[in-house]
């Protein structure tokens, strides 16, 4: 898994044919839409400007270092040329998008939704769109046979998947909740991995097993230890679907500081586009991504490849540390001095990572009549001298070479 661990931030992407309703992936869910209402946007669905190739310079400009896309969500439209239903798009949207974030060294993910509002042995549940009706008999198994059906298709038609991203198992939770039961999600996984043995499965098949958690608009305030490998899954505005009327988006700033909180206790984050329905991301997204971007290309070392570090940082810092390298991610900006319990003697070599200017590391005397503070301070601490002025960058780091 080692890939996964060194990439630490991906693309997200949730596109299909409710981006036309451009107002969230689950607006059928939401607004108890029938099948005939919802036709309206599969029928108008036409993504002219779609270019797969631009996505993908998006991404690698902004960072990331794989992609996870919904190859089918939850109202069941798939983006791909599907032998087992027309409920799809006109041509194969998938493969030309795989082959693009492949050619410029990105890793693949496809995210596939074990629910299918329209397909019509799906059961009816407490999130089903006509969940106030009587459906009358539906048959899961007919509807799991189709689902395990299509997860071949993905897993056999479109070269190596490096991850497979389950969503979601719900048993317990109400009117016909459903888990890996009705998925037979057992099989479904030694399926998986017997189509794709290199593949990094989630834990989302509700089989309390899976290659890495995903923890959803959240960060565990302690991360997840004990857990193995997490994936804390992250949208640029509170939907995953393209929502035009949503602006409740979050700056640049913020964005940032997820990612280092994310990696700092040992998790990657999956930051989410939704493209609207012509194919494009929009002006906003692509502003948020290129600042993220920005930031990225004079601090990527501080994130790819690395993780959690044992020392202890500040008030309104973060560590994370690849090697014998250690960055100090300064989320608020401190008077001058800054203390680090733990690393007296530890370093040998200080400097601003956006551009390699040194930080000095000064020795201030206790005794000294405006220094008697300092009596308090640990004798392991390591003393840090800042410019008054803040550098021009999100967050500043602090590069810090360990003997």
């Amino acid at each position: 898994m080692s890939w996964f661990t060194d990439a630490r931030f991906g693309m997200f992407i949730h596109w299909g044919i409710y981006a036309a309703a451009a107002r969230h992936e689950w607006v059928k869910s939401y607004e108890r839409m029938s099948d005939e209402h919802y036709q309206r946007y599969f029928d108008h669905f036409d993504p002219d400007l779609y270019d797969p190739e631009a996505w993908a310079d998006t991404a690698v400009r902004a960072g990331m270092k794989y992609l996870v896309v919904t190859t089918k969500h939850h109202d069941g439209f798939c983006l791909w040329d599907s032998a087992l239903t027309g409920y799809k798009a006109r041509t194969d949207l998938l493969g030309p998008m795989l082959d693009a974030f492949r050619s410029r060294g990105l890793r693949v993910g496809l995210y596939y939704s074990l629910l299918d509002w329209h397909h019509p042995d799906f059961p009816n549940d407490l999130y089903h769109p006509r969940r106030d009706e009587d459906l009358g008999e539906r048959d899961v198994a007919t509807y799991t046979e189709y689902m395990h059906g299509q997860v071949r298709e993905l897993l056999t038609n479109y070269g190596r998947i490096d991850t497979m991203w389950f969503d979601f198992s719900y048993e317990g939770r109400g009117f016909g909740a459903k888990g890996p039961a009705e998925w037979r999600s057992a099989e479904l996984e030694k399926l998986v991995r017997s189509l794709q043995p290199d593949i990094l499965i989630n834990n989302r098949l509700g089989l309390g097993t899976g290659d890495f958690r995903t923890p959803e608009q959240v960060i565990p305030p302690g991360g997840l230890p004990g857990a193995g490998i997490w994936e804390a899954c992250q949208t640029l505005n509170g939907s995953w679907g393209y929502h035009r009327d949503n602006l409740d988006w979050k700056p640049v700033d913020l964005l940032l500081k997820m990612l280092v909180d994310t990696v700092s206790k040992g998790g990657n984050m999956l930051l989410n586009v939704g493209p609207n329905a012509r194919g494009e991301f929009e002006p906003r997204a692509l502003d948020r991504l290129a600042g993220v971007g920005e930031w990225m290309r004079l601090h990527g070392r501080a994130i790819h490849g690395a993780g959690a570090s044992a020392f202890t940082p500040p008030q309104d810092c973060r560590y994370t540390q690849r090697g014998d390298r250690l960055y100090l991610h300064l989320l608020s900006w401190p008077l001058k001095h800054l203390f680090l319990p733990g690393l007296a003697g530890k370093v040998r070599y200080a400097q601003f990572l956006h551009d390699a200017s040194e930080v000095q590391m000064v020795q201030l005397d206790p005794d000294e009549p405006f220094h008697h503070y300092l009596r308090g301070v640990p004798d392991d601490t390591l003393t840090l001298q800042l410019p008054v002025t803040r550098p021009d960058v999100t967050v500043p780091v602090i590069e810090m070479f360990l003997r």
